[in-house]
């Protein structure tokens, strides 16, 4: 009696159809990937270049315990009106005080120094955001 083969002999005859499928979805998996990545980078680099004005907190001081002195550094286009938010913290980081500053100089790169009153005593300070002004 002889054995009955169910397929042709490996690599015999070129490719399966198995083995053409998965070079397809390698190729098309790689195209998809890097149009995500493209689009992820692109939209990362127009949030980044797309704001008008930007600004960092650098330091603060409680100067009593209805005030806090904080430092900011903004950036901003020389024609364009800055607001940016501040609010401060108490040690149960609790919000005790939040204001928003308006910053209209024609200057392009503002150090300022601006004071928050607060209705407890603050234990530290954050910058909520920049944007530009209505």
């Amino acid at each position: 009696m002889a054995a009955v083969r169910e397929g042709l002999p490996d690599g015999r005859y070129g490719r399966s159809a198995d083995a053409r499928a998965d070079r397809t979805l390698k190729i098309v998996g790689a195209v998809l990937g890097a149009g995500l990545l493209a689009l992820i980078a692109w939209f990362g680099y127009d949030y980044i270049a797309g704001q008008d004005v930007s600004g960092r907190l650098t330091g603060f001081k409680v100067v009593a315990d209805d005030a806090v002195d904080v430092r900011l550094e903004i950036t901003k286009d020389k024609d364009v009106t800055g607001v940016c938010t501040v609010r401060t913290l108490d040690e149960y980081h609790d919000e005790v005080g939040r204001k928003d500053f308006t910053f209209d100089q024609r200057e392009g790169d503002l150090v300022k120094v601006v004071t928050v009153r607060t209705t407890a005593r603050a234990t530290t300070a954050e910058l909520i955001g920049c944007e530009p002004g209505r």
